[in-house]
């Protein structure tokens, strides 16, 4: 079973590398949650499937022009780091700064939050 510093340093790595999906089969459960204010649900997204198909459907509308991830921080089963990414969506182009916080359980990311400035 992988570590949290070992789950957080492979996510680093994937998103370095703008492996998002592989990210989420990788590393996250099965019955994963994801809370995203630029979500328009109120809810949750909740199942890896969701979480996926939710990714899928940004990067086919979003041409990534930078990407910045900070290092981890560890405390107990959560885990945080900060995003920065450029990208233009819709012809639009945009720029978010978040803290992406993480919960671990069994080896797996169980939630993910983001918190956009």
């Amino acid at each position: 079973m992988q570590t949290i510093t070992s789950i957080s340093q492979n996510l680093i790595e994937l998103l370095r590398n703008q492996e998002f999906v592989k990210a989420y089969n990788d590393l996250f459960s099965e019955d994963a949650e994801s809370i995203d204010p630029i979500n328009p649900r109120p809810e949750p997204l909740k199942g890896l499937s969701k979480l996926i198909e939710a990714e899928k459907l940004f990067l086919s509308r979003a041409e990534i022009q930078s990407i910045d991830i900070s290092e981890a921080i560890h405390a107990g089963n959560y885990f945080t780091i900060r995003l920065s990414m450029g990208f233009f969506i819709d012809g639009k182009e945009r720029n978010i700064d978040e803290l992406c916080v993480y919960k671990v359980s069994e080896g797996k990311i169980i939630s993910q939050q983001f918190f956009v400035s």
